[in-house]
């Protein structure tokens, strides 16, 4: 699991997680509820067989990002 802090009370968690048998990867906003986080509604998730894709798509924004 790896988390980024957004702001004071919110963090990006990244994560690999099992539903029904299956895995996959998953983006998630968690926000701070009396001291715990607590996932949110906003999130994305996707088949592990993805994930070089995904890379592929953020790097090519993280260059064009810096032009």
């Amino acid at each position: 699991m790896y988390e980024i802090q957004r702001n004071p009370t919110e963090k990006l968690i990244i994560q690999k997680n099992e539903f029904k048998g299956k895995e996959y990867i998953d983006i998630r906003i968690f926000y701070e509820d009396e001291g715990e986080y607590k996932p949110t509604k906003k999130g994305v998730t996707f088949n592990p067989d993805q994930i070089d894709e995904v890379i592929k798509a953020l790097e090519s924004i993280k260059e064009e990002s810096q032009k």
